[in-house]
């Protein structure tokens, strides 16, 4: 039995109804047809208000040039993540990220259907959190002494006895005392923070400012007036606002995952390193400022470059000063001191007193090839502490998955000890018996379901069962 027409409009509406976005459709004319709840209330408005009527009848202060979805009417070609300002018909400040799209039935275009994304939340939380970075700044000024929260960790921090790692601080520490760019790759939870913050602190900046913005934590359409700060009236809704290029000033500005950033907007940081000379959003009055700039990625700047993420000219004026720090699997030595470090870490936060890692559980770690880095060893350090009963952490305190993975390596380095020195022949003949002794045992023994399993016909699996006597 096949649904009717009418049943299934009332199916689309309610799937479109239940989809946490704002949807808005309109036809060809702009008459709005659908308009669903998420929508209403981005928009502060009742569907009622606006659905069969005119599109600039409803929001007064866009025009066919300015409005995404008539715009999407009249070329036919979609529109993907558009920043747009607009006002309702109470005159409510409305600011989306939209994602528009025509509807075409035999190359007619019949209307437009939009996506809706409220980045009015964002964009207050945003404001806030500069709101409250100046407050600490201007604290700092009126105390005329550092804020130790501003950068919390020095090299004294840096748990080591790689040689690598060794070198690698000896080198920042030099480059500590100048003002040059430093450019710092490593993967994700290498500690990139860590060894700029203690950059910062061994530096003669270390009495000003320490701001750190993750440039991939902010969307796209706040990040220049993040940086380089707003002026009054030069967009709906903008004040005069100080940017973190200010909020730095006499001290150091530490942007993580710069490759995030955009072509244009790297330009621009591009002209801002050249002469510390910044323009706020909307202003035609230039501030110079005095800041140190590091930046880190976590893929190699040969992969960035390639994939043509980072601006060559950026790159180049960044990487003055070049410090990689190698993952966590080409320094294993350390294991075995982080740990201790961590445990005497969550000892205190959890009031416990464990003394360290049994020797099971000490060889998993050493085993184990960490693509989390330090930051991973920290967390299974600190979920092995939740659980522990005794003084010292068990291999079952351990997480499953990291039990798993170096079980299935042992095995794999078990497989490849037992076969080396064979020829090709006797090590398939051995991998083909060990497996099909693996399914008969998962099977108890059942030649159908191991035949099945093996995808084998059943008499080519008794064929070798009776060959390599199982």
């Amino acid at each position: 039995m096949f649904a009717s027409e009418t049943d299934t409009k009332e199916m689309l509406k309610a799937i479109l109804s239940s989809i946490d976005e704002g949807i808005h459709v309109v036809d060809s004319r702009g008459i709005t047809i659908y308009y669903n709840k998420i929508a209403a209330e981005h928009d502060g408005l009742k569907s009622e208000e606006v659905i069969g009527k005119p599109l600039l009848e409803v929001f007064p202060s866009l025009s066919p040039q300015t409005s995404t979805m008539l715009k999407v009417i009249e070329t036919g070609k979609p529109i993907y993540n558009r920043h747009q300002t607009y006002r309702n018909i109470r005159g409510k400040l409305i600011d989306t990220v939209n994602t528009t799209i025509p509807i075409i039935t035999n190359d007619k275009v019949l209307g437009a259907v939009e996506i809706a994304k409220d980045y009015s939340r964002i964009k207050e939380l945003s404001n806030k959190l500069i709101d409250l970075q100046t407050k600490i700044d201007r604290r700092q000024n009126k105390a005329e002494k550092i804020n130790d929260n501003q950068a919390s960790y020095s090299f004294r921090d840096i748990i080591t006895n790689d040689p690598n790692m060794k070198r690698l601080i000896t080198k920042a520490k030099k480059v500590a005392q100048t003002s040059s760019p430093i450019f710092v790759y490593g993967e994700t939870g290498t500690g990139k923070e860590l060894l700029v913050q203690s950059i910062h602190q061994a530096s003669p900046r270390k009495n000003g400012p320490f701001i750190s913005q993750n440039c991939a934590a902010i969307p796209e359409t706040l990040l220049e007036s993040t940086l380089f700060g707003t002026t009054k009236g030069s967009f709906t809704g903008a004040e005069n606002r100080e940017g973190l290029f200010e909020l730095a000033h006499g001290g150091t500005l530490f942007l993580d995952e710069i490759h995030t950033l955009s072509y244009d907007l790297q330009a621009k940081l591009l002209r801002v390193l050249e002469d510390g000379v910044i323009r706020r959003v909307g202003s035609n009055k230039s501030v110079k400022t005095d800041v140190r700039i590091l930046v880190a990625t976590n893929e190699t700047p040969e992969k960035l470059l390639n994939k043509e993420t980072l601006r060559k000219d950026l790159y180049y004026r960044l990487n003055v000063v070049s410090l990689s720090i190698p993952p966590l699997r080409d320094r294993m030595g350390d294991i075995e001191q982080l740990t201790v470090s961590f445990i005497e870490h969550f000892n205190h936060k959890f009031h416990k007193q464990i003394y360290g890692l049994e020797n099971n559980a000490l060889l998993i770690f050493k085993n184990y090839h960490w693509p989390g880095n330090i930051r991973e060893l920290r967390h299974c350090v600190e979920s092995a502490m939740n659980l522990v009963d005794g003084p010292y952490i068990q291999q079952d305190d351990l997480p499953e998955e990291i039990i798993a993975h170096v079980s299935h390596e042992n095995k794999t380095h078990h497989h490849l000890a037992l076969m080396e020195g064979l020829g090709l022949k006797d090590a398939v003949e051995r991998l083909e018996m060990e497996l099909i002794q693996t399914k008969l045992t998962e099977t108890d023994g059942n030649v159908n379901k191991a035949a099945r399993l093996l995808k084998i016909p059943r008499q080519t699996l008794q064929y070798k069962i009776a060959k390599y006597d199982l």
